[in-house]
């Protein structure tokens, strides 16, 4: 198991340092932005939807590692994916770092954002990585007002 979480951190490490889509999305066709007023984490959420899939979906900002790594891991697993299917993995991935195991299914159908498994041991951590979620979430329904995870 130790070697399973090192792996783990060494993902939200390399995600953290060199994040994944990171930048403006030019055409994009919604926008949000959140923040996280407990660590400081700050980000735009940019959403490119061709019908009713996730053509594309680039972040910036500046935030704390795990949430720089969520938001990168968040655009990886997004892409392609419709807004129910979107739906379906937010749901499941809250689950998973507020520590609901059972509602967050099988870890292995999360791929790479089981990862973030063991945030639910540090709740100042769940904002953290919820954050560009709820963001995405803001910005797949057209909210306009800023999320916020307080």
């Amino acid at each position: 198991m130790a070697e399973l979480e090192g792996l783990y951190q060494e993902l939200i490490l390399d995600h953290a340092k060199r994040p994944r889509n990171f930048g403006p999305l030019p055409g994009a066709n919604r926008r949000a932005e959140g923040f996280n007023r407990l660590c400081g984490d700050r980000l735009i959420l940019y959403l490119r939807m061709e019908g009713d899939v996730v053509g594309d979906v680039r972040f910036e900002g500046a935030g704390c590692a795990i949430s720089t790594a969520s938001a990168s891991l968040l655009t990886e697993a997004l892409k392609g994916k419709t807004a129910a299917e979107a739906e379906v993995l937010f749901q499941r991935f809250h689950a998973l770092v507020t520590g609901d195991f059972a509602a967050a299914g099988d870890p292995d159908e999360l791929g790479k954002l089981a990862a973030f498994s063991g945030v639910s041991e540090f709740p100042v951590r769940v904002k953290c990585a919820s954050l560009p979620w709820h963001t995405f979430a803001a910005a797949l329904h057209g909210a306009a007002a800023p999320v916020s995870t307080e």
